[in-house]
């Protein structure tokens, strides 16, 4: 089991490793929000279906289903850093395709070459935090990598929203062209991270731990089940609270601050993540957390007022932002050091088969009930999951 930060955990942290993992998760999560929330808005454009949005955001998850058992595998062989460059040069590739074509077919094409990128760095990202840690700061490191997640994922919606201004559309050509820049950015600081100079103790033998038997670890499939839930719902906020401002007419500006208050939010939680992990212990806060996220989810359905909805959007980022990390940390507390790059990637796979679903599902619900239907449904699942992880918990 994981080990509670010691008091000179942070002598542990090798920074020279983590300092341009940080940097590169901040703008990975910029490029990726900055883009996706866009691909709504040029949907809008391109006068598509909420079908055809629903659709073009699974397209994000479908090839990474196929590949996340084959990433976690090379990861555990040593490639930790190889499997971040491979990934954010295939985001600069998706970004540059984004800038250049603006086609219903281009949106989901290159949104599907956008989710396999980042599926390689999610999964590199998160085990080069493992080997940064030492035997004690786990969860100090995945805080901090957590936060870095939560600076991006601000970034990027208060760039479209400071972009559109008071329009009902911002502008998707320019939107675009900066998600290349960054991402080309991006792509020039992964390069920077180092191979491990000696490969891990597990890889010296052949013994590789069946899938069959990562999944059957106690408490682990309701985690992992839960993460799918609190991952799509985080994702399908992004992509339709801009379709809510559009059915309630609120401003592309303001649309923007609700999305990056929920990011502070979700910042402010993991700065005190490991703290909290330490007071109240890892299940139940992740219990707790996923509950309240449903119940600020279940408020959203109503036509609630502007400082209503910037309320509910911070308790919506900082219960989510705990029940996300924990859904990681404990992902990796539980499963041997020799197959933890796949366990994490069985994780991510999890959640694109959400990705997949639940957008697919969300919008048929839009179709016949608007984006309220959909808020209600993330509530739904959202406590559906908590209940399951309570029940589930080893030990019970």
């Amino acid at each position: 089991m994981l080990q509670k930060p010691a008091p000179d955990a942070a002598s542990e942290i090798d920074y020279r490793l983590l300092v341009p993992v940080l940097i590169n998760a901040i703008l990975i999560h910029t490029v990726v929000t900055i883009v996706r929330v866009t691909t709504s808005y040029r949907a809008v454009e391109l006068d598509l279906s909420i079908i055809w949005l629903g659709v073009i955001s699974a397209t994000f998850a479908v090839f990474p289903i196929f590949l996340a058992v084959w990433v976690g595998r090379f990861i555990d062989r040593g490639h930790d850093a190889a499997t971040a460059w491979i990934g954010s040069g295939l985001i600069a590739v998706a970004a540059g395709g984004f800038a250049f074509s603006s086609s219903a077919a281009a949106l989901l094409g290159f949104t599907a070459l956008l989710g396999i990128g980042h599926l390689f760095m999610m999964a590199a990202q998160q085990m080069l935090c493992v080997r940064a840690a030492g035997a004690h700061a786990l969860d100090r490191v995945f805080g901090n990598y957590m936060v870095a997640s939560a600076i991006g994922q601000g970034l990027g919606p208060y760039v479209v929203g400071w972009a559109g201004g008071t329009a009902k559309l911002p502008p998707t050509q320019h939107l675009f062209t900066l998600g290349l820049v960054i991402a080309v950015i991006t792509f020039a600081i992964a390069l920077t991270i180092r191979p491990s100079r000696a490969l891990p103790h597990h890889t010296e033998s052949s013994e590789v731990v069946p899938v069959k038997s990562l999944l059957s670890v106690p408490g682990l499939n309701a985690v992992v089940a839960a993460g799918v839930f609190i991952v799509s719902a985080q994702d399908l906020v992004v992509i339709y609270l801009p379709i809510l401002g559009a059915e309630r007419a609120i401003d592309v500006g303001v649309i923007g601050i609700l999305l990056t208050v929920r990011a502070a939010f979700s910042m402010v939680s993991r700065v005190i993540y490991a703290r909290m992990v330490v007071a109240f212990g890892r299940d139940p806060l992740m219990v707790t957390c996923t509950f309240v996220a449903a119940a600020a989810f279940a408020l959203l359905v109503a036509p609630l007022p502007l400082w209503a909805m910037y309320l509910a959007m911070a308790v919506i980022g900082f219960s989510l932002g705990i029940a996300t990390t924990l859904s990681v940390t404990t992902v990796v507390d539980r499963t041997p050091a020799s197959a933890r790059g796949t366990a994490n990637a069985l994780r991510i796979m999890g959640n694109r088969l959400g990705q997949i679903s639940l957008p697919f599902g969300a919008s048929l619900v839009a179709a016949a009930t608007g984006v309220a239907g959909i808020l209600a449904m993330i509530a739904v699942s959202l406590a559906a999951s908590a209940a399951a992880v309570q029940w589930s918990r080893p030990g019970r």
